[in-house]
């Protein structure tokens, strides 16, 4: 009686590719970093795969699916290291995963809530600025929010958060606020770092932060400020940069600034410095 199956003794690499639910791509790069044996070719020059190889395959398939890397297949193939060390390993890998999957939909549900790109900021951030009326709060001020967040981390961004508030709620500052930054935009290259326009306009951006400094006095947000001192100390940190100090990573921030507009930057720091 014949046999009804018609079983092959071995297989080429697309076949061991379908039966291991892999692809030929996969299975050479197993090849290449030593996972998985070369098996020899046939006189047609392609691999034949028999039944070790297909064991091979199906356990590094397990192996994947069970989320252990491919440097851990291969030690422990090898016997090089226990099956413990890489459960453990394992195990640390998936609760970073598990972390990460958590701050992930912690960020969705800000976005969500918060409607716009404020949901992805610090939430030591979008806190202060949710309660702002609809289009009062620009894209420009949550770029620079933004920035601020990156160079001085959440508590530095949520204080610069008051300006925001500030401006939302005083139209003759915005307006002084768009006319000054329209002035410096205008101080390009062609413009003497020296020309009398830089000085003036460095004297009057001082003003500006003064009378920002008092509306911020006059509408009480220094307590509020301190406030976020407390909630920072009570271990809401954010995801603050650690590899880099404040400066290291300022100094990465390209600015397209004219010799002219920046020496009006230096010139207003310098006078508002002096005035304090």
């Amino acid at each position: 009686m014949d046999f009804p199956l018609a079983m092959p003794r071995q297989v080429k690499i697309g076949g061991a590719a379908v039966f291991a639910g892999t692809t030929p791509r996969a299975i050479r790069h197993y090849h290449a970093i030593g996972l998985l044996p070369e098996p020899e070719r046939g006189e047609d020059g392609k691999r034949r795969y028999g039944y070790d190889d297909m064991i091979r395959l199906l356990w590094i398939r397990k192996m994947a699916d069970a989320g252990i890397s491919l440097e851990d297949m291969r030690t422990a193939f090898d016997g090089t290291r226990t099956i413990d060390k890489t459960l453990e390993r394992l195990e640390e890998t998936l609760a970073a995963q598990e972390a990460a999957l958590q701050r992930r939909r912690v960020a969705l549900h800000r976005l969500r809530e918060a409607g716009s790109p404020l949901g992805l900021l610090s939430p030591l951030v979008a806190d202060r600025l949710r309660e702002l009326p609809e289009g009062t709060l620009r894209q420009t001020d949550l770029d620079n929010l933004l920035v601020a967040e990156r160079i001085f981390g959440p508590l530095g961004s949520a204080l610069q958060a008051s300006v925001c508030i500030v401006l939302a709620g005083d139209a003759e500052l915005r307006a002084e606020a768009d006319r000054l930054d329209a002035a410096e935009a205008a101080l390009d290259d062609s413009v003497d770092p020296h020309d009398p326009r830089v000085e003036r306009i460095a004297v009057q951006r001082c003003a500006f932060q003064q009378a920002l400094d008092q509306a911020i006095d006059a509408a009480g947000l220094e307590e509020a400020e301190g406030e976020l001192f407390d909630l920072y100390d009570a271990d809401l940190k954010g995801e603050e940069n650690s590899s880099m100090s404040v400066l290291e990573v300022a100094g990465k921030m390209p600015y397209d600034f004219s010799p002219a507009r920046l020496r009006c930057m230096e010139l207003a720091i310098a006078l508002y410095v002096q005035d304090h």
